[in-house]
Parts: structure tokens; sequence; C-alpha cells
């Protein structure tokens, strides 16, 4: 075989397209197709790095799926496939797709007052500032209420004090977050554990309990069903064919910036690649990312210990990780940022092909991803430039006998692609190209 094509081959088996359809496992069992790490262009030696990282931060269990199939899964220590764990605050994550049951089926909107379904005298606030606070509020951690009381878990209403009018303040109070599980049982006249059974788990396969915990409810369960719920989310809420959240604006809304105040927050899952975050605690704006080393469209439950889900919908990729934490934080966020620098470099560069060069040497491809126009820069004469989609097909060939070049993608569909140079000098380099932000 040329060793284009080889290198192509190899390639191509290591992406996947945005478009491709996702993998389900079915609800029963434990059967779960897999990917090899091989076949995503993972080296051995990197997966290696990545999983000694994961057991020095006292991780527990770890799970990578591209396309809905696994491609990484590891246990540490006694921890098993079957052993149950907190979820601790990533399990916000499903109270808020709860709560959107809860309306779809018209049990509540999120504009109603909280006090429609906790009565009046929830809080320690006047019956008129009380009832200014919504369950959009709740979900947004925007009430208002102090959450520099003694205790800011506690539930009762002598805790929950008037610090700001609502929508005014962002604050990660936990006190509040958690009375949207009595808001869920007032309006749908179920238990918490039994709605999400018939809404959530049974549909998808999950398992797990939610479980009281001082004024918690902390959901417990095993690895792959935290994998089940990211694979829900990667296809907005839709099971194999099975719509479950048929409520598409409070989806979209779910995983979007929910109110003008933390741009990283949705209702209840962190957003990444906005200008700014705030953090539990300061009343501060910190600029750029929360994780900068995650793609710009992820968002991810997080919670106390490195409980983390996230997802990824330009990479059709979903990962998981349970354990302890070496810190203290309620959203240990950089833990997770740390992570991804790993799986960043999971991919090999193919340094077995002679005469191939990587585009990271002395060849520079920008944007990336881009929209309408890729810029080549090279250190030496570039003969030919080949663009390829990710099966491997020739787009288009340009002959520009120079190191700097422009070349218009404006037409081509969202995805992965193949940029190959030939040099004067016989050496080529190939990259990746990503098209669409």
């Amino acid at each position: 075989m040329p060793r284009f094509y080889l290198l192509m081959s190899v390639l191509i088996l290591s992406l996947s397209l945005r478009a491709q359809s996702l993998y389900f496992p079915p609800n029963g069992g434990t059967t779960w197709d897999t990917l090899s790490p091989a076949s995503q262009g993972y080296c051995s030696p990197r997966v290696d790095s990545l999983y000694n990282f994961l057991a020095a931060q006292n991780t527990k269990a770890f799970i990578l799926l591209q396309d809905g199939k696994i491609v990484l899964e590891k246990y540490f220590g006694t921890h098993t496939a079957t052993t149950p764990w907190q979820w601790a605050s990533a399990g916000k994550t499903i109270t808020a797709f709860m709560t959107g049951m809860a309306q779809q089926e018209g049990f509540l909107s999120i504009a109603d007052t909280t006090s429609t379904y906790l009565g009046q005298g929830w809080t320690d606030c006047t019956p008129a500032r009380e009832a200014n606070i919504t369950i959009r509020h709740q979900l947004c951690m925007t009430t208002g209420l102090d959450d520099g009381v003694t205790d800011p878990f506690c539930t009762l209403d002598t805790c929950l004090v008037y610090k700001a009018d609502p929508d005014t303040r962002w604050a990660y109070h936990n006190g509040p977050y958690t009375l949207l599980d009595g808001v869920i049982e007032s309006a749908t006249g179920q238990s918490l554990n039994t709605y999400t059974t018939q809404k959530l788990k049974t549909p998808t396969g999950m398992t797990g309990t939610f479980v009281s915990v001082d004024y918690n409810n902390v959901f417990f369960s095993n690895a792959r069903s935290m994998a089940r719920f990211g694979l829900l989310m990667l296809n907005k809420g839709n099971w194999n064919g099975n719509q479950i959240m048929t409520d598409t604006a409070y989806f979209n809304q779910l995983a979007n910036t929910s109110q003008s105040i933390n741009l990283s927050y949705g209702y209840l899952w962190w957003l990444n690649g906005k200008q700014s975050h705030r953090l539990p605690g300061p009343q501060i704006a910190f600029p750029g990312s929360i994780c900068p080393n995650a793609p710009a469209d992820m968002y991810a439950a997080m919670g106390k210990d490195g409980q983390f889900l996230n997802v990824i919908p330009s990479r059709n990729m979903v990962w998981m990780r349970m354990g302890d934490a070496p810190d203290n934080l309620p959203v240990p966020y950089l833990l997770n940022d740390q992570i991804w620098d790993y799986i960043n470099r999971l991919t090999c560069t193919p340094t077995n092909l002679a005469q191939t060069e990587s585009l990271s040497d002395g060849v520079q491809l920008f944007p990336n991803p881009a929209q309408d126009i890729v810029r080549i820069k090279a250190e030496k004469l570039i003969s030919k430039v080949e663009l390829f989609n990710a099966q491997g097909q020739l787009i288009t060939t340009e002959r520009p006998t120079t190191n700097e070049m422009e070349l218009s993608i404006q037409d081509l569909p969202r995805g992965f692609y193949f940029v190959h140079l030939s040099f004067i000098d016989g050496k080529t380099a190939i990259g990746k190209l990503v098209v669409g932000n």
C-alpha cells in the first residue's frame, strides 16, 4: 500500500464524523460495544500515562465513550463496574433534567414561584421577597439567598436568608438547589426516586438512587450509569430513537448560559468556552473558559471530590470520572482540566512512516476549527495541497509552489477533514482540520 494511503487509513480509523449515528447499549445486561484505543489513534503509552495520572488522583472509575461506544474503561483499587459511588454535585444535573421532565408533562413551569410548591414561608424572607423567587432561579443559582450563612447546605427556612434580589447575584448555594427536589415531588405527587426511575432510569437502562445525606439528596450509581446519562445528553435527550425530553427549548436552555452573571453556568451544568466564569465562593468573574484544555462546546457535571461527566458534541464524545480528590473544592474544575490535558495527548504521532512530517513541526494550519478559510504556512515550498474528507475522498487539489496560502472551505459541511501537503523536496505532511466551530 502506498505510504500516503496507509497514513490516511490510520487517521481515518482514528476519527468519527459528528454526523455519525450513535450507538446505544441495551437497557438490560452488561453488553456495551467497544472501540479499541488503537482504532482512535491512541498510543498505549499515552493511555497508560492517563491511567497513572488518574490513579495518583485517587480515581475509582473512568470511562470514555466515542460515538456511544466504550474506548477506555478503567477501575482502580477495589472499585468495580458494579460498585455504586456518589455523584455529589454532579447529580445536580439529574435534578435539572427531572425539572425539565416535570415541566414537559405540565406539572410545573420553571417560571412559577417556588412558594407555589413549597408553601409560603420556606425562606426567612418577607412574603413579598420570597414570592420573587422562581424555579428558574433555583436552576440558575440566582435566588439571591445568602450563601454565606453558617451552613449553606441547610434547607431550613431559618437558613435561607435574603441577600439580594433574584437575578442580581450568582452564588453556588446548595440549600435552594436541594429544595428543587421538594418542588418536583410536590408538583408530580411522586417521590424523587420514583419519578426519576419512571422518566429517566427505566428508559435509558440507568441504575442508581437518591440517598438523603444530612440536608442533601445525593445520587449514587455505578460508572456506566453515569456514562449512560452523558450519552443521553449528547443525543439531546433522545435514547436510541426514544425522545425522552421533547421540550427542546428547555434542553437548549439547560446546556447554554442561563443568566448574564455567570456565563459559564446553564441549568446546573457547567459550560466551557465562555468569555468568563465564576466559581463557588468569591463574587469574581474570572476571564476565559473554566477548562481551557477542553473543547469550547464541552459542558460538564462537576461535583466534590472529582465526580465529572463531560459531554462534547463536536467530538461525539462523553467521558466520566468517579473517585476522591486531593483537594476539598466543591467543584474541582482544575482536576477536570488536567484530565483533559492527558486526553488531548492520547493520539499517536505516526512516526513509523518514512518521509512523513507532522504538521506541528514547521507547518501551521490555522484557524482550526475553521469556517470559511484555512491558512497554511510552512518553512519550505509547498508543491501540492490536497484536502480529503474523513472517508478518504479527495475534495480539492491546489498547486501553490509557495510556503503560504489560503484554502477556501466555506462550502464544506461540518466535520473532520485531512490536509495533505507535498513539498518540493519530496517529503509530505498530513494534519486534521475541523470545519465548523
